[in-house]
């Protein structure tokens, strides 16, 4: 299935991006992986002349809730088709006045507030314990948040991104806590940042800021987050 293919970018599309359609002469890789299949086909092609990966968490069309993604079998099979630095995109709710709808942020940290997930490629047989005092790749954040800036984007250089389980969204006293800690929110940063940690493949995340979290008047609407 992998074979003859090896491409060390991989890009993760989070909600209402599906479609590669920056690629060229591109392929479909139907994968498996000792944890079962990815989300989708992986779209192999060309960006200006580099090998790209490319993999929609929620699978194509948005089909696969947050809570049900198979992180582990994505970040696996990324890692097999050769994948060393993976840029994740997604969206996320403001937890700041000052961070607005429109805005990208680049986090340099996380808190997770999951519950249910996988969080390990290491189920018994050895102990292993990954550091993530600094959970993202450096190199990856610089060249996001340049790119970013070079086409005048509003973009946050760093920030805190808490992860909640889903799929519902927040309390208000929930979000309102939350803000107290945190800069954005949203549901698919871990355990995938973790487990490409644990791969050894540098990972960072591109968050889209899509509305304001429910701490403000309005409620969070999912569609206007996909749209």
């Amino acid at each position: 299935m992998a074979r003859n293919v090896h491409t060390r970018i991989g890009i993760i599309g989070g909600s209402g991006l599906y479609d590669p359609g920056i690629l060229e002469d591109t392929q479909q890789i139907k994968m498996t992986t000792p944890f079962g299949a990815p989300s989708a086909p992986i779209t192999v092609g060309y960006l200006k002349g580099v090998s790209v990966a490319f993999l929609p968490r929620h699978g194509i069309g948005h089909w696969i809730p947050p809570h049900k993604i198979n992180y582990r079998a994505n970040i696996w099979a990324l890692k097999e088709l050769g994948v060393e630095r993976i840029i994740a995109v997604s969206a996320v709710g403001s937890l700041q006045e000052h961070i607005k709808p429109g805005d990208l942020v680049v986090p340099d940290q996380f808190i997770d507030f999951t519950k249910t997930r996988v969080y390990t490629f290491y189920d018994g047989g050895k102990v292993y314990h990954v550091s993530l005092a600094d959970p993202f790749c450096p190199v990856l954040r610089d060249l996001l948040i340049n790119t970013a800036k070079s086409f005048g984007y509003s973009v946050h250089e760093k920030g805190t991104y808490i992860c909640i389980e889903g799929p519902r969204f927040s309390t208000r006293a929930e979000s309102k806590m939350f803000r107290q800690f945190a800069d954005i929110i949203g549901m698919t940063l871990v355990p995938e940042v973790t487990l490409a940690r644990e791969l050894e493949i540098c990972y960072a995340t591109l968050a889209l800021v899509t509305d304001y979290d429910v701490w403000a008047e309005k409620p969070v609407d999912a569609q206007e987050v996909v749209r």
